[in-house]
């Protein structure tokens, strides 16, 4: 993520996703340290899709402590990278460019969906594809042509898409425990067990879940008891293999033509062998001749990798409207 030891000053990278918000300030040249904070807390929503205003509020008293803290006036050059930037980003465009200028005064500024930040942070700037999950699911790929752009598969959000990430996870697991309760076929008695101890009796769960404005988050914190389960629950490891195909199928419609690498990112690999056996017979089945490589960071490292590009003008991540707009 360092540039070059000519450029000076310093960047600053924000990741805003569905687990929180995430703050990082590194220098733009080589060497030197770089300062986090994070928050659990995820932004609020508004009729313009996410709320500037909000995002605003909590990143630039942090970003001011950081930049003291690094002895620094000002950033050279900014990326926020936020879940539902492609279809929720409408204010953030609007209004972050003027706002971060005049606070952190910086003329460089990339808005990411944090399907790109994800990306950056595990392929850097090289060909490839790479799938995103947490409590959603994205896959993003590009040839890094002027002409490819980007491919981008799923991200539809956990009502009509995110198939096989934490909220999908979720969900398919306590539908399963729901069938239990009711004694319908497809049930799961491990899963209901699990349910009840996490969430109480199941006649509760519809009633602590719709009003939740976090129910995505929700959904994908009952992902780990699924995958808790699936080494003796037939039911769960069925939850896990169709969750494979799913991420396996995001990945191969996003992967170029002439892709050779794959990386996977984000908290729901951490599942482990439960879901990742399977989803790596998915990828051979339906991606053959492509390489599965080692992810080298998270969004918030690609945010930082964004900006810092952007500082030494040398960003080859594909720009558009919606993806990755940059604002000079």
């Amino acid at each position: 993520m360092g540039a070059g030891p000519g450029v000076a000053g310093h960047v600053l990278g924000i990741d805003s996703g569905g687990s929180g918000l995430r703050v990082a300030l590194a220098p733009a040249g080589a060497g030197g340290r770089s300062l986090t904070w994070s928050s659990p807390a995820p932004m609020a929503t508004g009729e313009r899709g996410i709320d500037a205003r909000d995002l605003l509020g909590r990143v630039l008293p942090v970003a001011g402590e950081l930049l003291r803290e690094a002895g620094a006036r000002g950033c050279v050059a900014v990326c926020v990278g936020a879940a539902g930037m492609a279809m929720l980003g409408d204010d953030l465009r609007a209004v972050l460019p003027d706002a971060l200028r005049d606070a952190l005064g910086t003329d460089r500024l990339a808005l990411a969906s944090d399907a790109v930040t994800a990306y950056a942070g595990a392929l850097g700037q090289r060909p490839g594809v790479v799938v995103a999950a947490g409590t959603g699911l994205v896959a993003l790929g590009t040839d890094l042509s002027a002409e490819g752009g980007w491919r981008r598969a799923d991200g539809w959000g956990h009502l009509l898409g995110d198939c096989g990430g934490g909220a999908w996870i979720g969900r398919a697991g306590l539908e399963a425990a729901l069938r239990a309760y009711d004694g319908r076929t497809g049930g799961s008695p491990a899963l209901l067990a699990r349910s009840e101890a996490v969430f109480g009796p199941a006649p509760r769960l519809p009633g602590l879940l719709y009003p939740r404005p976090d129910r995505p988050a929700v959904l994908a914190s009952f992902a780990p008891e699924v995958g808790r389960c699936a080494p003796d629950d037939p039911v769960a490891a069925g939850i896990l293999r169709a969750a494979a195909r799913h991420i396996a199928a995001a990945a191969a419609a996003a992967c170029p033509a002439q892709a050779a690498d794959v990386a996977l990112t984000g908290g729901l690999f951490g599942l482990g062998d439960q879901l990742l056996t399977p989803l790596h017979h998915e990828l051979q089945l339906q991606l053959p001749g492509v390489r599965r490589v080692v992810t080298q960071g998270d969004p918030l490292a690609g945010a930082v990798t964004v900006a810092t590009a952007l500082a030494r003008n040398d960003l080859a991540l594909p720009v558009d409207d919606t993806l990755l707009r940059v604002v000079c």
